[in-house]
């Protein structure tokens, strides 16, 4: 797993929030079907799924850029209030903050791939600070031109915006379509079992449950 830049997937690695996308995913599919999301579609249609691909799966039809947009915001607005109404649990995940440190101390190129739009990312970069540790030019985020995962586009954007080849690069992804996406696009995988448990991720070349278990002390041993 030799390497010379990281890319971080957002929502349930870098930030474990699977409980409050649920619930606001929950929400909104209530309001547009009447019903929520059974375990097996939240596990095969939601986590890891770019939203247009969500809200066409709940309404049965193809959507339009600016339909999808408006759907988006709808769902989002809940799901940032769940994130400030929990203020315990409302921070980066356990040994992110130390790891990120140590990236940016010794020049390792590294950055965020995330399904998220826009005013999550600022939403995220204000509440975490993350400009002390990722460039905003290279944050690589659902603008509406790229087909989302399991199709690679995501990340192989994110190697060109950090400089790497593709092949140089460790993906850290919690969902089976992030680490498909990952692999297709030629990258190495540190798997995160925060959203699906062990047993149903598979296709990493490690696996952790956070970020204290792979610190500067073993992301150094890996570096080519």
């Amino acid at each position: 797993m030799a390497y010379d830049g990281i890319i971080f997937d957002f929502n349930g690695t870098l930030f474990f929030d699977s409980d409050k996308q649920e619930q606001a995913w929950h929400t909104v599919s209530r309001q547009l079907r009447g019903k929520g999301f059974t375990s097996e579609e939240m596990y095969e249609r939601v986590h890891g799924r770019s939203s247009r691909s969500i809200f066409e799966y709940l309404l049965r039809k193809p959507l339009t850029q600016e339909q999808v947009w408006e759907l988006i915001e709808r769902k989002e607005t809940i799901y940032r209030e769940l994130c400030l109404q929990d203020e315990e649990r409302f921070r980066l995940a356990p040994g992110a903050a130390e790891l990120l440190d140590w990236l940016c101390e010794h020049d390792i190129p590294h950055t965020i791939a995330t399904a998220s739009e826009i005013r999550n990312v600022r939403f995220f970069r204000e509440h975490f600070g993350l400009d002390r540790w990722f460039d905003p030019r290279r944050i690589v985020y659902d603008d509406g031109t790229f087909s989302g995962k399991p199709a690679p586009d995501i990340y192989l954007r994110a190697a060109e915006r950090i400089g790497l080849s593709p092949s140089r690069c460790i993906v850290a992804e919690d969902a089976p379509v992030g680490i498909e996406a990952a692999r297709r696009a030629g990258m190495s995988v540190i798997g995160v079992a925060t959203t699906f448990r062990r047993e149903d991720l598979s296709d990493y070349d490690l696996l952790i449950d956070d970020f204290t278990q792979i610190g500067p002390q073993q992301i150094r041993a890996l570096k080519a």
